[in-house]
C-alpha cells in the first residue's frame, strides 16, 4: 500500500517516460564536469551581490568606523573580529556553493542496471521522469539543478545550490556568520553615530559628513535586513536538522517513513562527528558521503526477473517481477 509521503513525488504522465529501457545511460564526465557548479544566471548575479555585499560592508567598518576612531585598541579588536567572521562567511558561502548536495546519478535508470540491483520479485525502486535517475527515499528533484537531490532542503539562490545533506553544515555555517558579522556591524555602526555627534563630525571620518552619513545609514539598512533574515534562516536549518526534517518535507507535510534520528545525532552527522571546534570551519566535511546509488552493487541478472515501468496513483514506479 502507498504511504501518504509517497504521493508528492515528482511525476511526468508522459508514457514514454515510462520504460526503463528509453533512459539513455549518462555522458562520461570530463575533468571540468566534475566541479560542482549551477549554470543559473539568477543564481550567479545573487551570489556576486552577496560577495559585493560583503565587500562594501568590510569597506565602511574599515575606512569610515575604524581607522578614523582615535581608540587603537578598539579598532584592532574590532578589526580582527569582523575579519575573521567575513572570511568564514564567504568561506562558507563558497563551500556551499562549489559543493555537491547530494546529486542522485543522472540517467542511471536503465533496464540493465535496475536488472543488477538484485531486487527482489515484488520489490519498487522510485525513478525520477525528469533526469531519468532512480530515486533514493528522501531525494527530490530540483528544477533549477536539473537533479535529484539527497535529503533536499531547499534550492537557494544566494549560494547558487541546492541545500542537501553534503552541503548543509556550509549553509548554516554561511548564514551564522552572516548574521554575526550583520551584527558586529550594526552595533559599530550606532557606536560611530554616537561618537560623530559627540565630536566634530569632519574628525569622525575621512570622508565628508554628507558622504560618511550615507555610507553608515546603507550599512545599517543592509546589516538590518540580512541579520533578520540570516538569522531566521540558522534558526530554520538548525530546527530540520534537529527533527530530521527537510524544508520541503515540512512544506508537503509528508508523513515520516524513514527511522528519525535524535537532535545531537542529526547535528553530529551534519557537522562532521562528534562536537569539536571544525563543527565551526567551513573547511572541514560532514559525515554525508554516502556511496551514489549506481555504485552500490552489480550483481549477475536473473533471466526469470523482469522490469515494469507503470504508475500507481500519483507514483511512478519500476517493479520487479518473476515470470512462472
Amino acid at each position: 500500500m502507498l504511504t501518504p509521503s509517497h504521493r508528492f513525488r515528482d511525476i511526468e504522465r508522459t508514457a514514454v517516460y515510462l520504460q526503463p529501457e528509453k533512459c539513455v545511460p549518462p555522458v562520461a564526465q570530463d575533468s571540468m564536469d566534475k566541479v560542482w557548479f549551477i549554470k543559473d544566471g539568477c543564481g550567479i548575479a545573487c551570489a556576486v551581490v552577496t560577495w559585493f555585499l560583503v565587500f562594501y560592508a568590510e569597506f565602511v567598518v574599515i575606512f569610515v568606523i575604524l581607522l578614523p576612531s582615535k581608540d587603537l585598541i578598539y579598532s584592532i579588536v574590532n578589526g580582527i573580529i569582523f575579519n575573521i567572521l567575513a572570511f568564514l562567511a564567504l568561506g562558507s558561502h563558497l563551500r556551499a556553493m562549489i559543493t555537491d548536495p547530494g546529486a542522485v546519478p543522472k540517467g542511471n535508470a536503465t533496464k540493465e542496471f535496475i536488472e543488477s540491483l538484485q531486487l527482489k520479485p515484488g520489490q519498487v525502486v522510485y525513478k525520477c521522469p525528469k533526469c531519468c535517475s532512480i530515486k533514493p527515499d528522501r531525494a527530490h528533484h530540483c528544477s533549477v539543478c536539473k537533479r535529484c537531490i539527497r535529503k533536499m532542503d531547499h534550492h537557494c539562490p544566494w549560494v547558487n545550490n541546492c541545500v542537501g545533506e553534503n552541503n548543509q553544515k556550509f549553509f548554516v555555517l554561511f548564514t551564522m556568520y552572516i548574521s554575526l558579522i550583520s551584527l558586529h556591524a550594526l552595533i559599530m555602526v550606532a557606536l560611530h553615530f554616537l561618537y560623530c555627534f559627540e565630536e566634530d563630525w569632519t574628525k569622525c571620518s575621512s570622508f565628508s559628513p554628507p558622504t560618511t552619513v550615507i555610507l553608515l545609514i546603507l550599512l545599517c539598512f543592509e546589516g538590518l535586513l540580512f541579520l533578520i533574515f540570516t538569522a531566521v534562516m540558522f534558526g530554520t536549518q538548525v530546527h530540520s536538522i534537529c527533527t530530521d526534517e527537510t524544508g520541503i518535507e515540512k512544506l508537503k507535510n509528508e508523513n515520516p517513513t524513514w527511522e528519525k534520528t535524535s537532535s545531537w545525532e542529526g547535528l553530529k552527522q551534519a557537522f562532521g562527528g562528534n562536537f569539536s571546534l571544525t563543527w565551526f570551519s567551513p573547511f572541514s566535511s560532514s559525515l554525508y558521503q554516502q556511496v551514489p546509488l549506481d555504485e552500490k552493487c552489480a550483481v549477475t541478472q536473473d533471466s526469470n526477473e523482469y522490469v515494469v515501468g507503470r504508475i500507481v496513483g500519483h507514483v511512478e514506479i519500476i517493479e520487479i517481477g518473476q515470470t512462472n
